[in-house]
């Protein structure tokens, strides 16, 4: 039997994207028995409406991610972020979560993250070339594991 052909799309394709993820879901809730998965996000606006600051992520069987969180350069230092990682976290805890993860770069914020209390788990050197990704987590409650 032959396979079918390979389509490579270039760019962003959210639609592919939404597909996999579901597919992942359904097999991962499949395996797991948590059928939880609940995305969330928290946004800062100025007066016009505009996003000056934003969390953003998924709770799933007992853990929260944390996607993306970006404070407008304007506006770092001022507890935007801090405000809105400990939005995120309370509305994990609310859920029952008793863990939160996330991921940063070396040349972003692993210091705040340090700060806001989360721990140093791994890094992947040149991801991209010349820094690292680098894995946090956080127990949001004292029986996490």
């Amino acid at each position: 039997m032959k396979l079918p052909s390979i389509e490579l799309q270039r760019g962003a394709s959210q639609e592919i994207e939404a597909f996999l993820a579901d597919r992942i879901y359904e097999f991962n809730a499949k395996a797991t028995g948590y059928f939880d998965a609940e995305s969330f996000a928290a946004v800062q606006k100025d007066e016009s409406g505009a996003i000056l600051a934003g969390v953003s992520g998924y709770t799933w069987g007992g853990v929260c991610f944390v996607s993306h969180l970006w404070v407008a350069e304007v506006h770092r230092g001022t507890g935007m972020g801090s405000g809105l990682l400990r939005t995120a976290e309370q509305y994990a805890k609310d859920k029952g979560c008793t863990a939160a993860l996330l991921s940063t770069h070396s040349f972003q914020s692993p210091g705040f993250y340090a700060r806001m209390g989360y721990e140093y788990h791994a890094s992947v050197k040149d991801h991209p070339m010349g820094h690292s990704n680098v894995f946090y987590a956080k127990r949001l409650s004292p029986n996490a594991v």
